[in-house]
């Protein structure tokens, strides 16, 4: 199936000085162009057994994410028209296929956090993705855009246009990037409502595990920014599951990264690759079809709390 792109939508805009409550309508650069494609070589048609999402769902009904409702700042949600335009709801594009969870084996965890970091210099954006480990529905989500501490305001300007600007969302992240400690702290709130983690026992998750496409999101990236903010990396970033090499161990095949996973268990890639939010909807795609598949997730690395420069790995075949 040949890449379909939604296109521009023109939308209202609040004036830049928005109020200190960061109430934000969502501006013409949330609207950037989507793509929806399948991998090179990928059958137009395939059996709905193998998709979460069901193809005529896709075709017909798919809609870019409001990138301002993902972080909780979208102001039309009484516009019907912007309603019709874009998605606000993740579960639209996570629907497990109930059908076929017959291959389920039994989880350790109860919740799965699919993370996928952007900004090589500093992090840019941080998305976290709820998946139910048992049945596999989506909960819910954490996202922000992050703002870089040390850059002066006209490298951030060039960053960002490079990094978000072909994908038309360079707007959007100005207006509402915070700092990265702000980020933190707002995350591990999100996370107590959830009741995944105590503040008081700065201990490791509850029940939980990240999931990433990698080692590089929580073995490299946030140590590096925590270093740069001079803080200590949180206790709940101490572990994690390496999508790559749990699917390497289940499938007997290597995947370097998340469009191979895709192409290779032939589910169509959503949105912009490279926009966090997407991706990790993408890889909780992945995660969702080798859950039916019957794989069971495990912690594939975990840090030295003692020593955090020290990483374990716990599978003797893992992608380096």
């Amino acid at each position: 199936m040949a890449r379909v792109s939604l296109g521009r939508f023109l939308l209202p805009l609040l004036p830049l000085s928005a109020p200190s409550s960061r109430s934000f309508a969502p501006s013409p650069s949330l609207c950037y162009t989507h793509l929806l494609s399948r991998g090179p070589g990928t059958p137009a048609s395939m059996s709905s057994s193998a998709l979460y999402v069901a193809d005529d769902q896709i075709t017909h009904r798919w809609k870019p994410m409001c990138l301002y409702h993902t972080q909780g700042r979208c102001t039309m949600m009484g516009d019907a028209s912007h309603l019709q335009k874009f998605n606000h709801d993740f579960l639209a594009d996570l629907k497990a296929n109930v059908t076929t969870l017959n291959k389920l084996k039994p989880q350790n965890l109860d919740y799965l956090l699919v993370l996928d970091l952007e900004g090589k210099v500093e992090i840019l954006e941080f998305p976290v993705l709820m998946i139910n480990a048992k049945s596999l529905d989506y909960v819910d989500s954490f996202h922000r855009f992050v703002r870089p501490t040390l850059m002066s305001e006209h490298r951030i300007n060039e960053y960002i246009e490079g990094k978000y600007g072909k994908l038309g969302v360079d707007r959007v992240w100005h207006d509402t990037a915070i700092p990265f400690k702000d980020v933190l702290q707002e995350f591990e709130l999100w996370l107590q409502s959830h009741q995944l983690w105590e503040k008081e026992r700065r201990g490791l998750l509850n029940r939980a595990a990240f999931v990433t496409c990698g080692n590089w999101d929580l073995k490299t990236k946030i140590p590096e920014q925590c270093k740069v903010l001079k803080i200590k990396t949180p206790s709940y970033f101490m572990e994690w599951i390496n999508l790559k090499d749990v699917y390497l161990n289940f499938y007997k095949r290597r995947a370097t990264g998340m469009m191979t996973m895709l192409r290779q268990l032939e589910i169509p890639s959503l949105g912009s690759h490279h926009l966090g939010i997407d991706d990790a909807k993408n890889i909780a795609r992945v995660l969702q079809r080798m859950l039916i598949d019957g794989a069971i997730l495990q912690i594939t690395a975990k840090r030295s709390l003692s020593s955090p420069g020290d990483v374990k790995f716990f599978f003797k075949d893992r992608v380096r």
